[in-house]
């Protein structure tokens, strides 16, 4: 349905009139009607199973190639000789970049014009980039040795390239996520926002348990070990293949309507339902897209005319400085949850960074400065393997963990929820670091699935609820929509933001901690942060009853 620019200036067409506007989708218009005439503001209709399960396929993918990284990251840095020195500059140069270029793409997909949609091109972007990384710090040695043949200037090379492997695959690994979600929220109706996240959830412990069984498996002896020149180039293979299959599925699964803006003056939203949000019509329609209308008219302007000064206030392009202004700016609420998000990923990721150490040196008794032929060293080894396994019950429990939260959802409540997930995280990363036993520690492993499964669900779920508290209430106060600049994409990506915080805080000091008092210092640091952050979660987060 493609509106003309004439109509533009004239008074909005009733129900009725727009219905008979395209008369091949009946069915589906009827749908939408209903929800223009109830609310005021189309509504998405309701997703299949299907189509919300291959939406999820990207966070399953995503996930796969973290485990892979997480597995075989360090071992790629030590075998292309990389200075310890140089370890902090790795891990803190992506998530500085991300820290402050998340906030700058979340609100450039709010404003994206593609025919594609808003948030589609973005994840293909980032996709490839991920892609591009994991070649790089997989596969680095072999690139540079196919040009390079002096063996000082190889090693340079190589340590160069992997390095920024590294950096591009967590930038983009851990960027992508926010336009995961608000995609999710844009083309979703309410209840299936909450399923969405509930199948994110389940599909990220299922890619991320998968990934770490790919990374146990000795390739050298197999037949893909000696077809290729490495056993990293058999992970690539597999990691590379099943993140292009999910991400194909996801990028097919629910189809945007693209935003559209008549001129750089007069911008046009494809619809302005509230104060900070922008929403995407997904109207299967013949043509593919929909010309966006600005129908009410500003209180005060001139009869027949559209509100277009509306629709256009703050929407320039964004300095860092003025999105940082508008960061600030958002309600309390919001900045409340991006805190609690930080605790949580603070305590989560100072567990996960150093657990297959912990395990290996306090856990197992090993010692991995010792020689690599002592037996203090094997020991090492058998506990960073035993680590691994502790990985994957975290990844698997985070699966199950998030179908008994839509079971928990009506009787604890999202505050509940949130309140549990912190709680038990942080008591039991405390028992393990009180009582470090092989047997104890993997039953606990249990409880970071826990964790991990409440930071995918509960954060976002919540900026959901906000978002449709704020619908409601300028419905009910009569108010018109006005564009205040700041949508759902910008909404996640401050949230996905405190991820690359944590990451900056941890890089700085918790290494510093380890050196001086060892891998014990994590778990008991995870558990002070968690429980620390339980308490916030219970008094200073908001939750819309």
């Amino acid at each position: 349905m493609t509106l003309p620019k004439e109509s533009f200036h004239e008074a909005p067409a009733p129900p009725s009139e727009l219905a008979k506007a395209d008369t091949d989708s009946t069915g589906q218009k009827e749908a939408v009607l209903q929800s223009v005439t109830r609310t005021g503001a189309v509504v998405p209709r309701q997703r299949a199973v299907g189509r919300l399960v291959m939406h999820s396929m990207a966070m399953f993918g995503r996930e796969f190639c973290y485990a892979v990284e997480a597995a075989f990251v360090t071992p790629v840095l030590l075998s292309v000789g990389l200075p310890r020195n140089l370890y902090s500059l790795v891990w803190l140069i992506s998530p500085i970049l991300g820290f402050l270029l998340q906030p700058v793409v979340g609100s450039a997909s709010d404003h994206c014009t593609s025919s594609w949609g808003r948030r589609r091109p973005y994840i293909l972007g980032l996709g490839i980039i991920m892609l591009v990384g994991m070649a790089l710090y997989l596969n680095g040695d072999v690139i540079i040795s196919a040009f390079i043949s002096e063996r000082d200037k190889k090693r340079t090379w190589a340590i160069v390239l992997t390095m920024l492997g590294v950096v591009l695959f967590d930038f983009a690994a851990d960027f992508i996520d926010g336009p995961i979600k608000a995609y999710l929220f844009d083309v979703c109706s309410h209840q299936d926002k909450e399923k969405g996240l509930h199948y994110h959830a389940l599909f990220t412990g299922l890619g991320g348990s998968l990934g770490y069984l790919t990374g146990a498996v000795d390739w050298g002896h197999t037949v893909l070990g000696y077809a290729m020149a490495s056993e990293f180039q058999v992970i690539f293979f597999f990691a590379a293949l099943v993140f292009l299959i999910c991400l194909i599925v996801h990028l097919h699964s629910i189809p945007e309507v693209p935003l559209r803006y008549e001129n750089e003056e007069t911008k046009f939203l494809l619809e302005v339902t509230e104060s900070y949000k922008y929403r995407s019509i997904e109207e299967e329609i013949k043509n593919g897209c929909l010309k966006s209308t600005c129908i009410e008219t500003k209180a005060g302007a001139e009869p027949g005319k559209c509100a277009a000064t509306s629709c256009t206030e703050d929407q320039s392009r964004m300095t860092l400085k003025s999105l940082l202004r508008t960061l600030l700016n958002m309600p309390s609420h919001y900045r409340y949850l991006c805190v609690s998000h930080l605790f949580g990923w603070m305590a989560f990721l100072s567990n996960m960074l150093f657990f297959t150490d912990f395990m290996g040196q306090v856990v197992y008794k090993g010692n991995p400065y010792a020689p690599h032929n002592s037996t203090l060293y094997l020991t090492y080894k058998a506990g960073v393997e035993v680590g691994c396994w502790g990985l994957c019950i975290n990844a698997i429990s985070s699966s199950v963990y998030c179908y008994l939260q839509k079971i928990l959802l009506p009787y604890i409540g999202l505050k509940g929820l949130y309140f549990t997930g912190y709680l038990l995280f942080g008591l039991g990363t405390g028992l393990i670091g009180l009582f470090p036993n092989v047997y104890s520690t993997l039953a606990l492993c249990s409880l970071f699935g826990v964790m991990s499964s409440t930071l995918y669900t509960v954060p976002f779920h919540l900026i959901a609820e906000y978002h449709r508290e704020e619908e409601s209430l300028k419905l009910q106060d009569g108010e018109q929509a006005q564009d205040h600049g700041r949508g759902k994409g910008i909404d996640c990506a401050a949230l996905t933001c405190m991820v690359q915080l944590a990451q900056i805080i941890l890089g700085v000091g918790l290494g510093l901690l380890v050196s001086v008092a060892g891998s014990a210092v994590t778990v008991i640091s995870a558990s002070t942060v968690s429980l620390i952050g339980c308490c916030f979660v219970a008094f200073c987060v908001r939750y819309v009853e």
